[in-house]
């Protein structure tokens, strides 16, 4: 007696048996990994920033990187000794930040599996309905062998391997079959790089931990330094001399920079004409004044080109306070990062201890247009904006320039 045997129903076509000793959840996972930044509706804009932000922030892990290298090879001085700390500083949070985000997107990927595997849980459960339908006919009409398929249950994968009973249910489901075997391979495949993945993740959060630690003893180092630095009065005065001789080798600079020709936009508004009327570069509190500064408990007298300004509220950026010409931007040291604007008829900003810079050299800037970030690189007062107004390469008090306040 022959039998006529039904199709499976419509969207159970591509069959993959609950028998498999793979749990469903896997099984999500597998397809997760196969597309890996694969995300629930609204996310997809998101991954392309994060991905652009990890490549921002491994460029700039690559010129910290070269930039201690160089620190390296200077003469040990305190200057370099606060640099490279400062270094080692801003790469471990680079590299903390890089390691956070490398994570947020593997969290991503783990929240949009929970709503996959709620809903492949349905679809199994009807998948599993069609499949016992099929093997429950063939035994009732005698072409399945119920004790054999019974003890090879708990393995349907190697039941289905074997030629003879491939060969029978092919004729009636070889397609589906086939196809359930080679997901099998693949959901093995993506196993394997699934638990890759998970211990990934786990090295992610270690190494961020671990470069958590390391941050809090070099600012430990560097707060030792600083207070050696403000108590000892050798210490102190090795730094004066330091920073003197970096006031000098400014001076060359801007005496280099001051025999370049530059070309500024039309119309063109000379810096002294609004001399009182300057925007302030960043708002805040000056705690370093233009002039001769005499140290409280050494007695020692120092002579300021510029002022110190604490930022205050959450704004960090720095900006120009009148059209020019950027005609450096780099790490001087003394002043850290270090911006200088030309602004024509051999009138100069300078804008030192930056974090990050905003522009390059060679960029032209309007007047309020942000040019940096504040940040502590070689100060000795922590966070602060160093700010010089020169004219013909001789400094001028600043607070002369700016508005009032």
């Amino acid at each position: 007696m022959q039998v006529a045997f039904k199709s499976a129903p419509a969207g159970t076509r591509r069959n993959r048996s609950p028998f498999l000793a793979i749990p469903a959840v896997i099984f999500i996972y597998a397809l997760i990994l196969s597309e890996p930044l694969a995300l629930a509706q609204g996310q997809e804009s998101v991954i392309p920033d994060v991905e652009k932000r990890i490549e921002q922030i491994n460029r700039q892990i690559s010129e910290l990187k070269s930039r201690l290298k160089e620190e390296e090879k200077r003469e040990s001085s305190l200057l370099s000794s606060l640099e490279k700390i400062r270094l080692n500083k801003k790469l471990l949070q680079n590299e903390i930040e890089s390691l956070n985000l490398r994570r947020s997107l593997v969290n991503r990927q783990l929240s949009d599996l929970k709503i996959k595997a709620a809903e492949t849980e349905k679809t199994l459960q009807k998948e599993k309905e069609a499949v016992e339908k099929t093997l429950v006919t063939l035994y009732r009409y005698g072409r399945l062998d119920f004790m054999h398929f019974f003890l090879k249950a708990g393995n349907l994968e190697t039941f289905l391997r074997e030629s003879k009973n491939l060969t029978f249910l092919a004729s009636f489901q070889g397609e589906t079959i086939n196809s359930y075997l080679k997901t099998i391979d693949q959901m093995k495949l993506l196993e394997k790089e699934l638990k890759e993945k998970m211990a990934e993740a786990d090295s992610l959060l270690q190494q961020a931990r671990a470069n958590q630690s390391r941050l809090a003893e070099e600012e430990a180092k560097n707060q030792k330094l600083l207070a050696e630095i403000k108590k000892n009065k050798t210490t102190y005065q090795q730094m004066v001399s330091e920073l003197q001789e970096s006031q000098e080798q400014l001076q060359h600079l801007l005496k280099r920079l001051q025999a370049r020709e530059i070309s500024l936009p039309s119309p063109f508004i000379p810096l002294y004409e609004r001399k009182g009327n300057l925007p302030w570069p960043v708002t805040g509190r000056v705690i370093t004044r233009f002039g001769k500064e005499k140290h409280p408990r050494f007695n020692t007298v120092t002579v300021n080109n510029g002022v110190e300004i604490a930022p205050s509220g959450q704004d960090r950026k720095i900006k120009a306070v009148h059209n020019g010409r950027v005609v450096f931007a780099d790490y001087f040291q003394g002043y850290g990062n270090l911006v200088i604007i030309d602004h024509g008829l051999s009138y100069y900003t300078l804008y030192g201890h930056c974090a990050s810079f905003l522009v390059r050299t060679g960029d032209l800037v309007r007047a309020g247009q942000d040019i940096a970030l504040v940040g502590d690189s070689d100060s000795l007062k922590g966070e602060c904006l160093y700010f010089e107004i020169r004219h013909k390469a001789k400094p001028v008090d600043p607070l002369q320039w700016l508005k009032r306040r």
